[in-house]
């Protein structure tokens, strides 16, 4: 485990729509500039994200999007759409004078990662995706329901909280759930979808402990900004990925996924590689849907490393 740099800057930026967003920079002040894009659509950044750039290289700049973290409101819904978040990205750009830099995402920031890229092509050096999620119907059926094969038992606890005539379709009838729930049934429904989040991403005989009191309560907040990504889709076309990737032509594109991921499926890495003509695609083998087992942290710590390397080297 490499020890990631402490933050070097911390700032609070409004972005407005009563919306002030966490802003942490660390590494090298005159680095290789990077944007750390975090996972859920709901949960934070990660201080230990860090370890995947060299600090001595890299200016490596995280935030906790709408409604995340430390970002405020936490847990705020309006004005929170993957269109808040491109621009907010690119809010952050101006705001740090950054010409260009390396966007980073895993999973949800994955998604978020290609469509700010697309978007805002002139402003990348390359992008770096890791255990791509591309927020299609797919993508939910496959997680909350094709999974149960996987994890019986934990599937069924949460499958047991839907009405009967749901419980086949669980991907639509969670998030709706979940926005419509009083206080206690918030609390069963977050602790069932974390407990099946932890069975398909650890194994069904991971251990899994309930959060209780304020892990609870900012557990509710992620899991609702969650569900209201996957309630609208995250507000995104279907198939819009391809259009995304393709805009990439000529830019760096390195996709890392785990070939043993439950979460996001290793398909959605050779989609996107398919329809980016300049990209490179590694399956890890051994890893699942984390960041940080050992092969697959190595393969990103190489994969910046050689970045940083061809950047120093060009004129």
């Amino acid at each position: 485990m490499v020890t990631p740099p402490e933050p070097c800057s911390v700032f609070a930026l409004d972005v407005g729509d009563g919306h002030r967003l966490h802003v942490e920079q660390s590494g090298a002040p005159d680095g290789l500039p990077v944007i750390c894009l975090h996972g859920g659509p709901g949960s934070g950044m990660a201080a230990a994200h860090r370890q995947f750039f060299d600090a001595a290289r890299y200016r490596i700049i995280q935030y906790d999007q709408r409604g995340c973290g430390r970002s405020t409101p936490r847990g705020g819904l309006e004005n929170n759409t993957t269109a808040h978040l491109v621009a907010d990205i690119e809010r952050i750009r101006q705001h740090l004078g950054i010409d260009r830099w390396l966007v980073f995402g895993g999973s949800w920031g994955a998604t978020l990662a290609l469509a700010y890229a697309a978007a805002h092509r002139d402003a990348c050096l390359g992008v770096l995706l890791r255990g791509v999620f591309l927020a299609s119907a797919d993508d939910l059926r496959r997680f909350f329901d094709d999974g149960q094969r996987h994890a019986p038992a934990v599937h069924a606890r949460l499958a047991a909280l839907a009405p009967p005539g749901a419980r086949a379709k669980l991907a639509r009838w969670v998030p709706a759930a979940l926005l419509g729930a009083g206080p206690a049934d918030q609390a069963a429904l977050v602790t069932a979808w974390m407990a099946w989040e932890n069975a398909l991403d650890n194994g069904p005989a991971a251990p899994f402990a309930p959060p209780t009191n304020e892990a609870l309560a900012t557990a509710i907040d992620k899991y609702r900004v969650q569900a209201h990504y996957l309630q609208h889709g995250c507000f995104l076309e279907d198939g819009w990925w391809r259009g995304a990737a393709a805009a990439l032509a000529g830019l760096p594109v390195a996709i890392l996924h785990g070939m043993q991921d439950r979460i996001c499926h290793p398909d959605n890495a050779r989609a996107v590689h398919a329809a980016c003509p300049d990209s490179t695609l590694q399956l890890i083998d051994g890893c699942g849907h984390s960041p940080f087992a050992p092969a697959m942290a190595a393969a990103l710590r190489d994969t910046t490393g050689r970045f940083a390397a061809r950047r120093e080297a060009s004129p």
